[in-house]
């Protein structure tokens, strides 16, 4: 497809939903950087989107590192000028151990990745999108399902998860100003490496161990292009897209 010429930053863009998300915003039209800390698995995205590959830039990006988020956010200026959409996508979860027994570095590798990366990188886009002609954006957080209830034994994941769904409507408030939305979507059990467990059995707040549903992660990255896609005078808030038959609605 031809460029519609706007750009979008997409963080975890190595694979996954990050990925996908990627890959259905450059064949609608966007100038796409990807961030991720594997230039290879980077690479691989880009081959994937075949000739639209041209309108894509891969950088080599820890969001626990100021500095190299900083570094995606210059080079991607640099290569497109300016940037419309940044989807706040890169997340970790800890190993699975009770709350009281979770080591404080891994705690902290979590908050760091998954608030503090998301932070840095508002930041940034927000630098870009008020100095920038017309002036404006929009920014899309990665919630989760869990950004509104837990898993077992994912006081990590969780909390940064909930801490999102803050930084989206600090975000959305605080952006008017300049012409930025900011909208949260919250995915649950779309079919990507992460969730490949699911068809061994997730533990449930009963304490039994149970099969989960998983769909087609190119739905979610669908949702994604749609955030994107609307006038900066509209904007989703929040979306939830999930597995028709997961347990959300009366989880626990």
């Amino acid at each position: 497809m031809t460029s519609n010429g706007k750009v979008a930053i997409v963080t975890g863009g190595g694979s996954g939903i990050g990925r996908h998300s990627a890959l259905a915003l450059v064949r609608e039209g966007y100038s796409v950087a990807i961030g991720g800390r594997r230039v290879a698995a980077l690479d691989e995205t880009i081959a994937e989107a075949g000739d639209d590959g041209a309108r894509m830039l891969a950088v080599a990006t820890d969001v626990t590192d100021a500095e190299s988020i900083r570094n995606l956010f210059a080079k991607t200026k640099e290569a497109f000028g300016r940037l419309d959409v940044l989807f706040n996508n890169a997340g970790i979860g800890a190993p699975r151990v009770s709350m009281e027994d979770l080591p404080l570095e891994d705690w902290q590798a979590v908050v760091n990745t998954n608030l503090t990366g998301s932070f840095i990188c508002t930041q940034e886009a927000i630098k870009i999108m008020k100095s920038q002609d017309p002036m404006g954006g929009r920014i899309i957080n990665n919630g989760s399902i869990s950004a509104y209830v837990p898993r077992p034994d994912s006081v990590a994941y969780t909390a940064t998860k909930h801490s999102i769904t803050g930084l989206t409507k600090s975000t959305s408030l605080d952006g008017r100003k300049y012409n930025i939305a900011c909208g949260q979507i919250d995915i649950g059990n779309a079919a990507t490496p992460m969730t490949a467990r699911m068809s061994g059995g997730v533990p449930q707040a009963s304490g039994l161990t149970v099969t989960e549903p998983t769909y087609n992660v190119d739905h979610a990255a669908d949702a994604v292009v749609f955030m994107a896609n609307l006038p900066l005078d509209t904007n989703v808030q929040f979306i939830t897209i999930m597995a028709t038959k997961m347990p959300y609605v009366g989880r626990g």
